[in-house]
């Protein structure tokens, strides 16, 4: 069950957007931890015991895509679920963040159904729920 969510976004309506939607999916119970850098969301996330971290992959100080490897290659984070948020559309970049870990990539805008859709993807790995 997802109980602390991170959420990191450099804009303060994308990451109340995302979190409407996951609350619209489900996640109604949850506890959130809001991020506005890859930073912040890497301190969060070693502080905290965290069951799913949301990241854009465009952000300053760090970026998604170096929050995921510092994530992935931490002993302690290397089991949590991230769900990849990004404008881009290119299809190598998806795969290459699919590779280097992410559970999925969700397109912007962000909806109640496409994060649902990525919710699944941990019930299918069984990792939620």
């Amino acid at each position: 069950m997802i109980q602390n969510i991170i959420i990191a976004d450099d804009s303060s309506t994308a990451r109340m957007i995302i979190r409407r939607c996951l609350e619209i999916a489900g996640c109604i119970d949850a506890t959130f931890f809001e991020a506005a850098d890859g930073e912040q969301a890497l301190a969060l996330a070693k502080d905290k015991a965290i069951d799913l971290l949301v990241t854009d992959l465009n952000m300053p100080n760090m970026d998604g895509r170096t929050l995921l490897k510092r994530v992935k290659s931490s002993p302690k984070l290397t089991t949590v679920p991230v769900i990849v948020v990004s404008s881009a559309s290119n299809e190598a970049v998806e795969k290459s963040l699919l590779e280097e870990g992410a559970l999925t990539v969700v397109k912007k805008p962000v909806s109640p159904a496409t994060v649902a859709s990525a919710l699944e993807t941990l019930t299918d790995d069984n990792q939620w729920g």
